[in-house]
């Protein structure tokens, strides 16, 4: 059984001894130890060369303390993303290709009743930690997860959970049509609750790799050799959190990282068409996208925030700083998806338009200095980012050109350290990613971002009628009238202009050529994965 933080003096001692003769001594070590990251790396290409230790090093900017995935413990933020999309924990179904739920740990599930599933788990499954996966570690882990997390609780209403062999049978006090799909969100990752979150944020999964090093830029894997699910042909992994593009790009080049996600779009060329490289790519839901504040006096005008829907060039932001590698949005899902773009209607692009909308609303620019004002005071806004997503920075230069276009100042944060301006309020539109549809349902992001008491609605949006039907969407069976509700949900916030979305990320992996296993995938959970391999 794999103990809490032990063997660090032995392992520090080990990899020292490694890092001297140029040799790996046969121990697979489970502790996590300071400091592991660059002996780790030095043990990594020194094995692969000696032994034919398989190495995947990646590079990606889609860790860090911005994202709020730090970490392996599900239970925490958005760290479930990173347990699953490392390999390291895994939900009770998951999402095929088409966004279609497939059993993962559970074997099957009966629907009892409206308020009720009972859930049959696979019986060939244990933990990194050697305990077997059965009901009632589902059950400790998902009232771990209902008593500690932000969203869950809101998601699953639970009100008891029971376990007999390899059953789980949960009860929720509302109905709750889309349980499953919110189990399968990553914050749903199944971990051994006895062995519980050491002090580095480690955790035992049920998955096909085992974290031995943790920071809020690095997590470094091996391979399970006890995994239920076939074999693991990758022997270590290391995910390395680089956020500048030209650092990720130099390091794809010289051949440092195996892999990458999050290149910018301009250094995708250089690997397009090159033998020495291959790209895997896919639409997702994943939006990029603009919430006002409603305490800003000057967004609590309808005018004015129309205004700013319409001086924003989604087109030109996508074709020209994007290189293509998007599509412009409408709301809040891609044409894909029957409640998509396709359904719907937002402001467009109309920068006359949106002057004389502000002048209506009394902002003009009365003393020329090419920005309109009111009672003395210029608009100006405090646009609010993070440059963990390429595309966030981007958006924001491209707003400021185009809203300066129409009289109104920008003012771009771009910080790793959002949440702090966030809970002071100093901000005034918040632009972020977030992928609105990770469960194939279109419940998900309204009631994240857009419900009076959502975790994500920063700005303190708030819609009566929105509310009202939200009360229809949880209790719906009906796959077709959940997505005539969504449609008539995101139509809300759209002619409200609470909300602007600007793009769908069509979603790239860059790899060397003879990787395989290693695929896009719609919903932007799966990464690592026990058939990760080297072609021969």
């Amino acid at each position: 059984m794999r103990k809490k933080n032990s063997g660090k003096k032995l392992t520090a001692i080990l990899l020292m001894a490694a890092m001297i003769t140029g040799c790996l001594a046969g121990c697979r070590n489970k502790a996590t130890t300071a400091g592991t990251d660059s002996a780790e790396k030095t043990e990594s290409k020194v094995t692969g060369q000696t032994t034919g230790e398989k190495v995947f090093n990646y590079g990606t900017t889609a860790y860090g303390v911005e994202m709020g995935n730090t970490g392996l413990n599900p239970h925490s933020d958005y760290s479930g993303w990173s347990t699953v999309r490392y390999g390291v924990g895994e939900t009770l179904f998951k999402f095929n290709e088409n966004m279609e739920l497939e059993p993962w740990l559970a074997e099957s599930y009966e629907q009892v009743d409206e308020y009720t599933v009972r859930i049959t788990l696979k019986d060939n499954i244990t933990f990194s930690s050697g305990r077997k996966l059965d009901g009632q570690a589902v059950k400790e882990c998902l009232e771990d997860l209902i008593a500690v997390h932000d969203r869950a609780p809101g998601d699953l209403k639970i009100r008891e959970i029971t376990a007999d062999g390899q059953d789980v049978t949960i009860t929720s006090d509302e109905k709750v049509p889309a349980l499953l799909n919110y189990l399968s969100d990553p914050y749903g990752a199944i971990i051994d609750m006895e062995y519980g979150v050491t002090e580095d944020r480690n955790v035992a999964g049920t998955g096909p790799f085992i974290a031995v090093n943790i920071t809020d830029t690095e997590i470094n894997l091996e391979k399970n050799p006890d995994y239920w699910d076939g074999e693991v042909k990758m022997d270590k992994v290391n995910v390395k959190e680089i956020v500048d593009g030209d650092t990720l790009t130099m390091a794809m080049q010289s051949g440092e990282i195996d892999a990458t996600q999050g290149l910018p779009y301009a250094s995708l060329a250089l690997f397009e068409n090159n033998d020495a490289y291959k790209i895997s790519s896919t639409e997702t839901s994943r939006d990029f996208f603009a919430q006002m504040n409603y305490d800003t006096p000057a967004l609590q005008e309808y005018h004015v925030r129309k205004a700013i829907a319409m001086g924003i060039d989604k087109e030109g932001f996508t074709n020209n700083l994007l290189s293509g590698n998007g599509t412009p949005a409408v709301g809040a899902f891609p044409a894909s998806f029957s409640f998509g773009d396709d359904a719907v209607t937002a402001p467009e692009y109309n920068p006359e338009e949106a002057k004389k909308l502000l002048a209506e609303a009394g902002w003009e620019d009365t003393d020329g200095d090419g920005y309109v004002d009111k009672d003395g005071e210029n608009l100006k806004i405090r646009w609010l980012t993070y440059p963990g997503r390429q595309e966030l920075p981007l958006l924001a230069e491209s707003v400021q050109a185009t809203l300066k276009e129409i009289g109104i100042q920008v003012e771009v944060n771009n910080t790793e350290n959002t949440k702090d301006f966030l809970e002071k309020g100093d901000w005034d539109i918040f632009a972020s990613a977030f992928v609105a549809a990770p469960t194939g349902d279109p419940e998900y992001f309204f009631t994240t971002h857009c419900l009076k008491d959502s975790a994500k609605n920063r700005g303190k949006y708030y819609n009566e009628e929105l509310e009202n039907l939200e009360k229809q969407l949880h209790e719906e069976f009906d796959k077709e009238k959940r997505g005539e509700l969504a449609v008539k949900m995101q139509q809300i916030i759209l002619d409200d202009c609470g909300f602007v979305f600007a793009s769908h990320l069509k979603m790239s992996f860059v790899m060397k050529s003879n990787v395989v296993g290693f695929e896009a995938h719609p919903s932007d959970y799966y990464e690592i994965t026990a058939d990760l391999d080297y072609e021969e």
